[in-house]
């Protein structure tokens, strides 16, 4: 089977990795790629191709070329701009929901609405998209409280404020143009506390298969300090997520999902993750998105002992009957690098030293933000490293992760020391 990916980040790379293991493939092509997807399996060879996600003729035309089989979509943008739809309409199969599906990310009002009707738990809210109303609602609550850009920010458009001050200025960030078209709308929400954790289930319209569940470190620093980030670690399994939690979580979140998007005429297929948090009334819903979280997707790859690409196809024909992922029972903990200054500003161009003899069966580096320059790799962007460890904890995993990070050579990165600490009290 000829295979296109599309995306350039750790996500993808970690999809690329797992992908190429599959006896099922002939070709991968990878769009665009990065310095990591250079250089992806011997037998079942990758190749990097320079297409513009954005422009969807340019894609289908690649499709078509090359022969096509299975297109799979990492990111969300490019979902939510409608590009499996396009696709399908060629004959293109696309692992990854339409454009209807993937408003359960690129809108909180209609995920908001939606948990609503189907009585999905989660924080209550108010949704605006004028400056006063948003302020005179915000003056009827107390903080902390959570002010959301309502579309697509990058997993930056999030602000968890300990005043009313900090509030209104995040609801004037948002309103005022600083998460552009994404801030249009603005979401305050209730705070809830609890400990968060992903879920992610792999649908195919109708259906659900729930994955091994995992949990991010969203803040840039040591202790879940700093501003929140797309994820500056993550681990395998989520060792707070009990058996009992993960039959609720399905019975009360994810069911009455697929449920209410086939009423809404909005069948989802793809992976469906949900950001949780563990209340002290149980389980709610923080948010959904369309695709594998990053850094948590590499995680899972690494304990994935199934054909990953036998999953996808399965997903994108929409019968996921027969399907029953297995998982090693090792535990697996990305720690990611990145360059200085993120999520802020930051400058791309600095070089990373040689990564020769860095990996081996367990441990894994997952380009996120790389281009390789003649002899030289390079950063090029805010999350660049994802390294990734298997072994028999998530104790020992992240002992094996810290040792390969403090051996790679960049004077321009930083990095968390503390990722998957906070699962020591569950380590038997």
């Amino acid at each position: 089977m000829n295979v296109l990916l599309i995306g350039s980040g750790g996500r993808e790379h970690a999809l690329a990795y797992k992908i190429c293991q599959s006896p099922l493939l002939k070709s991968l092509f990878i769009a665009p790629g990065n310095a990591g997807t250079l250089n992806l399996g011997a037998k079942n060879p990758a190749t990097n191709v320079n297409l513009k996600i954005s422009n969807h003729s340019e894609i289908v035309a690649f499709c078509r070329e090359k022969q096509i089989e299975l297109v799979v979509v990492g990111p969300e943008v490019p979902l939510v701009a409608g590009i499996a739809d396009d696709l399908r309409a060629e004959g293109v199969l696309v692992f990854g929901p339409n454009k209807k599906a993937a408003q359960l990310e690129g809108s909180k009002k209609f995920t908001k609405e939606l948990c609503e009707k189907m009585q999905i738990p989660t924080a209550d809210y108010g949704s605006f998209d004028s400056l006063e109303a948003a302020l005179e609602y915000l003056k009827t609550k107390t903080a902390p409280i959570v002010i959301k850009a309502d579309g697509l920010a990058a997993g930056k458009g999030v602000t968890v404020a300990t005043t009313l001050q900090q509030a209104e200025k995040a609801i004037y960030d948002c309103l005022d143009g600083h998460f552009g078209s994404a801030g249009a709308r603005v979401i305050i929400e209730e705070f809830l506390e609890g400990e968060e954790v992903s879920f992610f289930a792999i649908c195919d319209g109708k259906n659900f298969i729930p994955l091994a569940t995992a949990q991010d470190h969203k803040r840039a620093f040591d202790g879940d300090k700093g501003p929140n980030t797309g994820g500056m670690g993550a681990f395998s399994p989520a060792t707070i997520l009990t058996e009992k939690l993960t039959a609720q979580v399905e019975r009360e979140i994810i069911a009455p999902t697929m449920l209410g998007m086939q009423e809404l005429g909005a069948d989802f297929s793809g992976v469906l993750y949900a950001g949780l948090i563990l209340t002290n009334q149980g389980p709610k819903l923080i948010e959904y998105n369309v695709r594998f979280g990053d850094p948590e997707c590499q995680v899972l790859m690494m304990r994935l002992k199934s054909d990953l690409l036998e999953i996808l196809i399965a997903s994108a024909k929409g019968d996921l009957s027969g399907i029953k992922p297995v998982w090693h029972n090792n535990a697996a903990l990305s720690v990611v690098m990145a360059t200085k200054g993120y999520p802020g500003s930051y400058n791309n161009g600095s070089k990373i030293g040689s990564l020769n003899g860095l990996e081996n069966k367990n441990v894994k580096i997952f380009h996120a933000g790389t281009v390789q320059k003649g002899n030289s790799l390079v950063a090029n962007g805010g999350r660049v490293l994802n390294v990734t460890a298997m072994a028999s904890s998530i104790n020992e995993a992240r002992k094996k992760a810290y040792e390969v990070v403090e051996n790679i050579d960049w004077n321009e990165g930083f990095w968390r020391t503390d990722i998957g600490k906070k699962a020591d009290k569950d380590i038997k």
